[in-house]
């Protein structure tokens, strides 16, 4: 098969994966991008690290998107017991019909959550460093916080896929452009694998972005393994420079990725920065190869 065979029919398959990417990976940029800045915030007030914060609220709302978090602004699957004498709705969980906390606002819940952790079942979390998100994964867990038997793994993994540790810090691995230009209003830039990147918002369209980053069409395409079939969709990331051929060195001691649901090749290196030649080729893939849920995926 001729070079440009092989060219053509890996252009075909970027398109396909493209239109086929999974929208959690989009969900979950949308979730950290809308409540980064609480997470710091409370924090500040309560000394819980945002990173266990955002995690604990990608987790428990799916990104917002769970019925409790829709019908009753609860992001932290907290449920009425204790003192709490106001509104609720009733979910199956480890029980039929349990009581769950409803809420006014999403900034509701987060306060409540953040006040649940002050109370003397978690107290001893407040003794870890401030960064120590492990260890506040692992305290929340052997707490009672959840029942899932992988709780503190599920954080830790949301928690170094996304790169959360750096609001944990205060040196923001994202940078807000000060411009009069209603683009830069409303976009960030943020830095993956030593990348940056911005998360489209709502409304964005290549050309835009192309000339606001005044980085060229051609670019943008090739720097994301796009087609010039492509449209912006809400929560997806673009890389402003070219991706790298292996995820960061902080992987170097879990150096795999387990496929989830409706996850593509094409999710996996956009989420963690890697081009996605580099990424068949890693795993040995032909251009055939589909991911499967389960299937393990090297990264570096």
């Amino acid at each position: 098969m001729n070079i440009k065979r092989i060219t053509i029919l890996f252009s075909v398959l970027c398109w396909t994966l493209t239109s086929l990417s999974q929208t959690q990976t989009q969900a979950y940029w949308i979730y950290i991008d809308t409540y980064k800045d609480l997470a710091v915030e409370h924090m500040h007030r309560y000394r819980i690290p945002a990173s266990i914060t955002l995690a604990q609220g990608l987790l428990e709302s799916n990104a917002g998107r769970s019925t409790l978090a829709t019908r009753a602004n609860n992001h932290f699957g907290i449920k009425v017991g204790g003192t709490w004498t106001g509104p609720y709705i009733l979910r199956n969980d480890d029980a039929p019909n349990e009581k769950f906390r409803k809420y006014n606002s999403p900034a509701e819940s987060y306060e409540d959550h953040s006040r649940f952790l002050q109370g003397r079942r978690y107290q001893g979390l407040f003794q870890l460093n401030p960064t120590d998100y492990r260890g506040w994964a692992y305290g929340l867990k052997q707490a009672g916080y959840a029942t899932s038997p992988t709780y503190a793994e599920s954080l830790i993994s949301i928690i170094e896929r996304y790169n959360l540790s750096q609001f944990d810090t205060g040196k923001l691995k994202a940078t807000r452009v000060t411009n009069s230009d209603s683009f830069w209003n409303n976009h960030q830039i943020w830095k993956n694998n030593k990348r940056y990147f911005i998360v489209v918002q709502l409304g964005d369209d290549m050309a835009t972005i192309s000339r606001e980053t005044g980085v060229s069409l051609r670019k943008l395409y090739k720097y994301n393994d796009l087609g010039k079939s492509y449209s912006p969709t809400q929560g997806d990331i673009l890389y402003l420079q070219k991706k790298r051929s292996e995820a960061s060195k902080d992987f170097k001691h879990n150096p795999i990725h387990i496929v989830e649901p409706n996850q593509s090749l094409f999710d996996i290196a956009q989420l963690y920065g890697i081009n996605l030649k580099s990424l068949y080729k890693m795993n040995g893939f032909g251009l055939s190869y589909s991911a499967k849920p389960g299937d393990i995926i090297r990264i570096r």
